[in-house]
């Protein structure tokens, strides 16, 4: 089979992967332009640019998919499938209706749940103890395409964003060659959506990082897991931005919220009756350490207050 792929993050690696050892001929990968990153600001390739250099594959890294040479391109490349794994550019009707076989999105929820760009992350910041990955075809609308196939997975009690997304990824992969197996043997039959049950993982922004100390400790921790490592769940100790890495949630009824005692370990009050057990801290600027080190550090006393100033 002919294909195209396009994608960008570390997420879509495994897929491109199991495309080209699927036996697949991949004319074409299409990813994000190089962009700034690190301290020094480098210009750094995407995971899929890198993976795609390794595997001897043709890259093309359009500023705009909407650009009339990238249609071009696409034709030339005459694909019988298109497959989309975390792209990053909304993808226009006239490649929308290219391949013959259509775009088929691999995307890491159940959908119709979570459609948008951050859905692993909220499904853990939301307390879910299910996900999975779905294959579907793409249209204009956001992650509201039929979907072809499904794959569910239990989230860990303890689970982070990355652990997840290290799952789901290999997941992903494997699903995407069962789902173009099946659309080539036709044995595959599309679902529609139902859009009463959609919800919506936007991408995140710093302030979803922002810890309100009136929600309870689960759900704090919740957030801790989804939004590791970016923006992180964060509060502000003594003027200066504290993200909490690692905690563990408690029922303590004892601590008003975000209220700090030091009498069993360092821990704050939060809503609910409930208290955060603090395990790893880091202080903006410093080096993540544990909540031994940061009490010898930083010597936090009974009473004071996190969060009384938003940084």
């Amino acid at each position: 089979m002919l294909a195209v792929f396009m994608g960008t993050p570390p997420f879509a690696v495994p897929t491109l992967d199991a495309l080209v050892q699927h036996g697949d001929e991949v004319r074409l990968v299409i990813t994000q332009p190089d962009r700034p990153a690190g301290r020094g600001r480098k210009l750094t390739a995407s995971a899929v640019k890198q993976k795609a250099i390794e595997l001897g594959l043709e890259i093309y890294q359009p500023e705009k998919i909407r650009a009339p040479e990238a249609l071009e391109r696409l034709r030339e490349s005459a694909p019988d499938i298109i497959v989309v794994v975390g792209y990053g550019q909304i993808i226009p009707q006239t490649i929308i209706d290219l391949p013959r076989l259509g775009i088929v999105n691999v995307h890491s929820s159940l959908l119709p749940k979570y459609r948008g760009a951050a859905p692993m992350n909220w499904a853990i910041a939301n307390g879910e103890t299910t996900t999975g990955v779905t294959t579907m075809r793409i249209e204009k609308r956001l992650d509201a395409g039929d979907m072809l196939l499904k794959r569910e997975t239990a989230i860990g009690p303890q689970e982070t964003g990355p652990e997840l997304a290290a799952r789901l990824a290999p997941a992903g992969a494997e699903l995407l060659i069962e789902t173009i197996e099946g659309l080539a043997a036709g044995s595959i039959t599309p679902q529609k959506q139902d859009e009463a049950d959609a919800t919506y993982a936007p991408i995140l922004k710093r302030e979803d990082g922002w810890i309100d100390w009136q929600r309870s400790a689960t759900e704090i921790y919740n957030r801790i897991r989804g939004f590791d490592p970016w923006p992180g769940a964060y509060t502000s100790f003594r003027g200066k931005r504290l993200h909490v890495r690692r905690a563990r949630p408690l029922n303590d009824a004892s601590l008003p919220p975000g209220i700090i005692s030091m009498e069993l370990g360092l821990r704050a009050g939060c809503g609910g009756g409930t208290a955060l057990q603090f395990d790893e801290l880091q202080i903006e600027g410093k080096q993540r350490i544990s909540a031994d080190d940061f009490v010898r550090g930083y010597r936090p006393a009974d009473g004071e207050v996190l969060g009384e100033v938003r940084t």
